[in-house]
């Protein structure tokens, strides 16, 4: 197996595989990456198992072939070495019954040789081929994971909810997420004519690759099927094993209609959160919205190192309440909000708080107040 390869193009699909890799360890096939070599072109694989990903780029091949190195050392290896053609050759070492790559510039008298392991050994992938994709919009799809990926659960214990519920309904794509005091909502028009689908929940780790490296404009291939989702853009291929479980019944948490509603400018509510987050008990997150005729003063709990609270001017004309909130509840969702108000609806001191951009979007935030104690 021979090929020579540019050394910035190698970069940005290892880089990508470094993503998926979980398994850190030298001695695990899962921690390595497979190379392809054929036809000119390099069929590069990486997998955590729960989920795989699959990209082809040009090369010159002088000797077809398959192996699989050990990703991170690799991209230790490209990084350090100067721009330009990079030559990759396996080699059989006799003596020792091994298999080395020897990686080396082209121009440059640099050479690495790092051990290789069988393609044999590294997991077999499901087909990305002869599925039932449908298209949707790119910068669609990423908003809306955008406003629910943050909102899943961290409890194993409770892994339905590690995922986000992707939903058909109509011809409106919805996208849930929750930790049982939160929820978050997403819902765009972007099905029509698509054929129906399972209801599944979907690991946040495959959502957020895709996020970060699908592009603004054009459109990304979905498809549900055999207990996995899939995922084809570019030169790109994921898929991912789905969460099985019962996603709970989100539509029960969202409120009908909220008796008050006050506004608050983004940036103002941004900087207040920065400043009395710095006295927050972090492990309980407490903070305190004391809210009256033309002011929301915001507090945090009282603590042996002290406290912190700052007032900002509300649109509000009504009775004064205290509702008590986690702050990463508020600052999470605010941070993709592009609206220059936030809205928040509420009934009572201890009943749901809906957050929401102001003019309403097709997203919205649901918060659960916390004891005041």
């Amino acid at each position: 197996m021979k090929f020579t390869f540019d050394r910035d193009a190698m970069i940005k699909e290892i880089s990508i595989a470094q993503e998926i890799i979980s398994n850190k360890k030298a001695s695990s096939i899962l921690s390595n990456v497979m190379l392809n070599a054929y036809n000119n072109s390099l069929l590069i694989k990486a997998t955590d198992i729960k989920v795989n990903f699959e990209t082809q780029i040009p090369v010159q091949v002088i000797e077809e072939g398959s192996t699989t190195v050990y990703c991170d050392k690799f991209m230790g290896i490209l990084t350090s070495l100067p721009d330009g053609e990079i030559e990759f050759i396996q080699e059989v070492n006799g003596e020792e019954q091994s298999v080395n790559v020897v990686i080396k510039p082209v121009s440059k008298k640099i050479k690495f040789q790092i051990k290789s392991q069988s393609q044999e050994q590294f997991p077999e992938f499901a087909s990305f081929e002869n599925l039932p994709y449908f298209e949707v919009s790119s910068k669609d799809i990423k908003e809306m994971i955008a406003q629910t990926s943050f909102a899943v659960s961290e409890d194993e214990t409770r892994y339905f909810m590690n995922g986000v519920f992707f939903e058909k309904k109509d011809s409106n794509l919805n996208l849930v997420a929750t930790d049982g005091r939160r929820l978050s909502f997403a819902s765009k028009q972007i099905l029509e004519g698509v054929q129906d689908f399972n209801s599944s929940i979907v690991h946040p780790k495959v959502l957020n690759i895709i996020l970060k490296h699908a592009p603004e404009e054009g459109n990304i291939q979905v498809a549900i099927a055999e207990k996995m989702v899939f995922f084809k853009f570019a030169n790109y291929k994921f898929g991912s094993v789905l969460l099985e479980g019962q996603f709970p019944n989100y539509e029960r948490v969202i409120p009908q209609s909220q008796a008050h509603v006050f506004h608050v400018y983004k940036t103002d509510l941004t900087d207040a959160l920065r400043r009395v987050a710095l006295m927050v008990d972090k492990k309980a997150g407490r903070i305190f919205f004391n809210i009256s005729s033309g002011v929301l003063k915001i507090t945090s709990s009282q603590s042996d190192l002290g406290s912190a609270d700052e007032e900002i001017p509300c649109e509000y004309d009504g009775d004064n309440y205290v509702i008590a909130v986690n702050y990463r509840y508020v600052d999470e969702p605010l941070k993709g909000i592009d609206s220059e108000k936030i809205a928040f609806e509420f009934t009572e001191e201890m009943k749901a708080v809906t957050m929401r951009p102001e003019p309403a979007a097709d997203f919205f935030h649901i918060i659960m107040p916390m004891q005041k104690e």
